[in-house]
């Protein structure tokens, strides 16, 4: 295993000195190499398909263009996962409207660690995810599955940090109340081979 990473590390690190030489087939290489984990954020910041989809090759043009910037004693996939979310979070920032979303600074006892997603399949946490308003799912991803903090949110977004913590928790309460819904569905069909495991959830009781 170790050895077969190593050989991958290589073969990225050829790439990636293609890319600064601004080489098309490094280029194209690179791109398909990483396809796959970078569609997987631009979907989950996305409406749909089609919106990840430009979000992705926004991405990568500034990947490339920043190419010289990677340190290569680092890791390429969390730099290359920074440029990612940062270009979908440019991409939905000026359509967010988070003036209709009090603080709630006073909503301290939020819990940190959200339960909504637990034992939810990925896909069909993102199915969900996709569904919830621009502004909702922004904060969400950024807090509960991308691990950055209100503090941290507020700054990129340009809001204050009750703000961020307002959207991460109507963000759980329709993630919730879309739980709820699909569970039931999934009840009246449990007998067709539907594997509820996937869709069963802990709901947040500290969550009024």
């Amino acid at each position: 295993m170790t050895a077969n990473r190593d050989r991958e590390d290589i073969v990225i690190q050829k790439y990636i000195q293609g890319c600064i030489r601004n080489e098309r087939d490094s280029q194209k290489a690179l791109y398909q190499h990483f396809y796959s984990f970078a569609m997987g954020i631009c979907l989950r910041y996305a409406n749909d398909r089609l919106d990840a989809a430009g979000i992705l090759n926004d991405g990568f043009f500034k990947a490339f263009k920043n190419i010289n910037k990677y340190e290569p004693t680092k890791a390429f996939l969390p730099w290359l996962g920074r440029i990612i979310t940062n270009t979908a979070i440019d991409y939905y920032r000026a359509n967010l409207k988070f003036a209709d979303h009090v603080d709630i600074l006073d909503h301290e006892n939020i819990a940190q660690v959200s339960s909504v997603y637990d034992k939810l399949a990925y896909h069909d946490l993102l199915a969900l995810v996709q569904r919830l308003s621009a502004g909702y799912r922004t904060v969400f991803n950024l807090f509960a599955i991308d691990g950055y903090t209100h503090e941290e949110i507020a700054e990129m977004l340009g809001i204050s940090v009750g703000t961020s913590k307002s959207n991460l928790f109507k963000a759980r309460q329709k993630l919730q109340e879309m739980l709820k819904a699909t569970e039931s569905k999934t009840y009246q069909v449990r007998n067709s081979g539907v594997d509820r495991n996937l869709l069963e959830v802990r709901l947040n009781t500290n969550m009024q």
